[in-house]
């Protein structure tokens, strides 16, 4: 009887070995060590290096799929001499950067992993995915759910009658106009995007109408510029209402399915079920650079219009000013007065469009902080000197 619960114990053992050993290296870390916070603003910068990899892995937070299409579209890599390898791994190291992969004409140029990140691993976009909100809107537009951008919020998203919203337009809303108080500070535990996720929502009300229908008014809607990412959350619970399709779904089946997208995506689910607009799709970063040349062979009329014929003008031009000299703000897209534009995410994510370079940029990256102005110019300095480069060519 010893000798078999001594053989029995060996088994157990030797498979819970096995299984530990089998494990993602990202998963066994965040177990080893895990996060004081669940809010991942406020975790070390060695879980982020390990979470941003592993949200999926991790089976904690809930997620939908979406799903790609059939056919995965490949991209021809060439050398490009005028790029300086030594800049950009200085950049990357520096600049804790994970992936950077720039597309010119069509093909890859630059194609870069640091941080043990490896090109088949997914990344959490952060406020990339804003970006990928907003085209769902111009999609909605055209397939006839959304009537026009002049339509307030709350005509759309009834739990929000009554509230400051009902004098906010939908274009209001993609701009960051609407005027609504609203608290970004990503190192303050009590501001509003700290908060938001995490407040127990009204009975019968989704969580982010919850949270956003209390919010107070500070300035006349479309008079003042002021970055929420609780209105994309709204954005995204608007398109849901709309057209009665998760934000996942719509995504598969308007982008993610006609890229070539070579992976499944997923995209983190708020408290009562709904995608969170502003945050969180993961993806690989060759995927992300599919959407970038997806977009830009939408402004060029590459590919079926997958929006109304206005749309790009409208969403990359500066729509609102942000107090930059450089540019401003468009349909939830950083826009700059060079043609350029960008959608940006907090420690370092990023996706740089220059459609007259036929240019497409996707980055990675775990900066020490959420944010930083550094930071910030330092990346924009590498979108540059790319973007010059491949001009140069």
């Amino acid at each position: 009887m010893k000798k078999w619960i001594l053989i029995t114990l060996v088994v157990i053992i030797t498979a819970s070995t096995i299984a530990w050993f089998s494990m993602d290296k990202s998963v066994r870390y965040l177990i080893l060590n895990p996060p004081a916070n669940e809010n991942v603003l406020f975790w070390t910068t060695e879980q982020r290096d390990a979470g941003f990899r592993a949200i999926e892995k991790l089976k904690v937070l809930p997620y939908n799929m979406i799903q790609k299409g059939q056919a995965v579209r490949q991209f021809e890599k060439v050398s490009a001499p005028e790029i300086d390898m030594h800049y950009i791994r200085e950049f990357m190291q520096q600049n804790r950067t994970a992936s950077l992969i720039a597309m010119h004409n069509g093909q890859v140029v630059l194609e870069e992993y640091g941080l043990e990140f490896t090109p088949d691993e997914k990344w959490t976009s952060f406020s990339v995915a804003k970006s990928f909100t907003s085209t769902l809107v111009g999609a909605a537009i055209k397939d006839g759910y959304i009537k026009t951008l002049d339509d307030k919020v709350s005509d759309y998203i009834t739990s929000m009658k009554g509230s400051v919203y009902d004098d906010v337009s939908i274009e209001q809303l993609l701009t960051m106009t609407s005027g609504v108080k609203w608290n970004e500070d990503y190192s303050d535990p009590s501001s509003d995007v700290s908060r938001f996720n995490f407040e127990a929502p009204d009975a019968g009300v989704d969580a982010t109408a919850s949270y956003m229908r209390k919010l107070e008014r500070a300035a006349p809607a479309g008079s003042q510029w002021l970055y929420s990412t609780g209105e994309t959350n709204l954005i995204g619970l608007l398109v849901v209402e709309a057209t009665g399709k998760s934000l996942s779904a719509y995504l598969s089946e308007k982008i993610w399915q006609n890229i070539g997208a070579e992976q499944d995506a997923s995209w983190i689910l708020g408290p009562t079920g709904n995608e969170i607009g502003g945050c969180c799709i993961q993806a690989t970063t060759k995927d992300v650079l599919r959407f970038g040349q997806f977009v830009l062979e939408q402004i060029n009329g590459q590919t079926d219009a997958i929006v109304p014929d206005t749309w790009w003008q409208q969403a990359t031009s500066v729509k609102a000013e942000t107090g930059s000299d450089k540019g401003g703000y468009g349909y939830q897209w950083w826009t700059s007065h060079d043609g350029t534009f960008q959608g940006r995410g907090i420690f370092g994510q990023g996706l740089f469009i220059d459609p007259d370079a036929s240019l497409v940029i996707a980055i990675n990256s775990n900066w020490e902080r959420a944010s930083g102005s550094s930071e910030y110019d330092t990346k924009q300095e590498m979108y540059q000197y790319i973007r010059k480069a491949v001009r140069s060519n």
